[in-house]
């Protein structure tokens, strides 16, 4: 049963993705800012984490190569992303970026699910 300790906990807990989600090394913060201004979060979602038009990137980031591959060549539902829409430097640093971002937390080390 659901009750107002549950609430904040639930809102705690997401509290504490968020920030995680937004924080990341200043080695990876220009392939952040890339893959906002190329768009990739808005089927990938902000972190990589999938959504309902694209699947997860994160946390197995396939290989730099296979990743540039399937931009520059896809016909399925993703548009494909030519050299000069999106500079083989800024796949590089989107690729970084994706590397980057941590692995979510075991849903058992996560208390408030545990009950």
């Amino acid at each position: 049963m659901w009750n107002v300790r549950n609430c904040v906990g639930l809102a705690a807990l997401a509290a504490g993705l968020i920030v995680g989600a937004g924080s990341s090394s200043s080695a990876s913060e220009k392939g952040k800012a890339l893959y906002v201004k190329h768009g990739c979060w808005q089927c990938h979602g902000f972190v990589g984490q999938g959504g309902i038009a694209g699947p997860a990137l994160v946390p197995n980031v396939m290989p730099l190569e296979a990743m540039t591959n399937f931009m520059r060549s896809s016909n399925r539902a993703m548009p494909p992303y030519s050299e000069a829409i999106l500079p083989n430097a800024d796949m590089k640093e989107i690729h970084a970026y994706l590397g980057s971002v941590p692995k979510p937390a075991d849903p058992k080390s996560i208390p408030l699910l545990s009950q």
